[in-house]
């Protein structure tokens, strides 16, 4: 059945579950509402639980640019950034050129080595939109910075690709090099930090979101200069802590999860896997690193943290984080299991239930582990239809959702066994990872898709 026609307008201008529970990121007043809210809805990036579930939602599995389209909004300027929805609306953060663009695609210029990434070509306006859920007209919108970025990106990439975080009351909108800002819900500025100029990596750009947890807001600042992870207050942005780091630049995003009473900040690196007091910043365990360029943010369930990383080869760990203390040679109790094949580059895993989903480089080859024993269920199998994958894919309602950059959106049944529901097409190229929140389904490329059944 088709659905009323479709709204098109233009704006004017990435947690621990155990069990059935799970360790709540942020707390407010009323800690039990907080809760209830937190699950119906998708705070921040890889969802209310942190591991890509959205536990309460029921998004359509059929739609197409004429069925199931809620509304369609166009997104001004370019950005990778996921969505985050919070009640009645939809936070999307992007960056608006000023003038026109230069058509012509430069190489960054940096003497001495390679830059394969694109040069920044005009003035920038880094935009924090606020969208209205019901329709998506614009509520408001922020300029939180206007500038020139100082370095390139990847040209696949975008000078917008850190995800908006909200807590129910403050919106933190990440910018990397462009600044860190935090909104109340009315768009009013409360604070903002520089915390520097990333240099990253062969001029890929940067990429990494902060993680939010109780008042504690942790940033992760790996680049091929002075590295560093720290935590904020997240009403104040003033520091708590700081820790140097020895990495090559990072682009994954960290995790928060308590361990036996204890919130530990566990972060995915090419050097080092770290885990981190979150009260103190002091080093509570680590092991070697992952392939070049660690980009999936680790996630975690049942008390196990799974690692991934697959650029110039493939590497995963599987980690107990009860048993994880100092230093974890290889042989250690407290890592269950290793794979070493056809894992991810730039997508994140989904850990949704007793499996672990995750894409073989950037392309739609799936494969799909039991999340205990480390024994593959299926694959690598190729995903039909589905050309180049750089979102991570997400689960819903006993289904999984994995969005290709050709507009293609396969939806899974959610099981040991591939068995495929639905092949979607729409218009578009989506990099960012979709998002379910009710009985809806949120895909951004260039246009902000909301789908709903009729």
């Amino acid at each position: 059945m088709k659905s009323s026609p479709v709204r098109t307008s233009v704006l004017s201008v990435s947690v621990c579950f155990m069990g059935l529970w799970f360790v709540y990121l942020t707390v407010g007043a009323s800690v039990a509402s907080t809760e209830s809210k937190a699950l119906n809805n998708w705070p921040q990036w890889r969802g209310p639980l942190a591991t890509g579930v959205g536990p309460l939602a029921d998004p359509p599995v059929t739609w197409s640019e004429t069925e199931n389209v809620r509304w369609k909004v166009s997104i001004p300027g370019r950005g990778h950034a996921t969505p985050a929805v919070w009640e009645n609306r939809v936070y999307v953060l992007s960056a608006v050129p000023v003038e026109t663009p230069d058509p012509t695609t430069q190489q960054s210029d940096t003497p001495g080595r390679r830059r394969p990434g694109i040069s920044p070509d005009s003035v920038l306006e880094f935009t924090l939109f606020a969208l209205d859920r019901s329709d998506g007209s614009v509520v408001w919108r922020r300029v939180a910075n206007r500038m020139k970025p100082h370095e390139g990106t990847h040209p696949d990439g975008s000078w917008s690709s850190g995800s908006p975080i909200t807590d129910g009351e403050r919106i933190f909108a990440q910018f990397g090099s462009q600044g860190l800002y935090a909104y109340d819900l009315d768009g009013k500025l409360l604070w903002s930090r520089d915390l520097g100029d990333m240099s990253t990596r062969m001029g890929f750009g940067e990429g990494t979101t902060p993680f939010l947890y109780d008042d504690y807001l942790v940033v992760l600042w790996d680049h091929e200069g002075e590295d560093f992870i720290v935590a904020l207050d997240k009403t104040t942005g003033k520091e708590r802590w700081r820790r140097e780091r020895d990495e090559h630049t990072t682009w994954s995003t960290p995790v928060v999860v308590e361990v036996n009473g204890r919130p530990q900040v566990i972060v995915n690196a090419s050097n080092a896997i770290r885990a981190y007091d979150l009260k103190t910043g002091d080093s509570v365990w680590q092991t070697s690193g992952m392939t070049a360029n660690s980009i999936p943010s680790p996630v975690v369930a049942d008390g196990v943290a799974y690692f991934l990383s697959g650029f110039r080869g493939a590497n995963l760990l599987a980690i107990r984080l009860a048993d994880a203390k100092g230093e974890l040679a290889a042989d250690s109790k407290a890592i269950l299991w290793t794979h070493d094949r056809d894992t991810p580059y730039v997508p994140s895993p989904l850990v949704y239930g007793d499996a672990l989903y995750f894409v073989k480089g950037n392309k739609g080859i799936l494969s799909c582990l039991n999340a205990t024993s480390g024994d593959a269920n299926y694959g690598p199998i190729r995903l039909e239809g589905i050309e180049g994958v750089y979102a991570s894919p997400i689960g819903a309602a006993d289904r999984v959702y994995i969005a290709g950059r050709n507009g293609a959106v396969q939806v899974l049944r959610h099981g040991a066994e591939y068995e495929l529901l639905a092949l979607n097409q729409l218009e578009d190229s989506f990099d960012a990872s979709p998002v379910a929140v009710d009985g809806e389904l949120f895909l951004r490329g260039q246009h902000l898709y909301c789908l709903a059944q009729d």
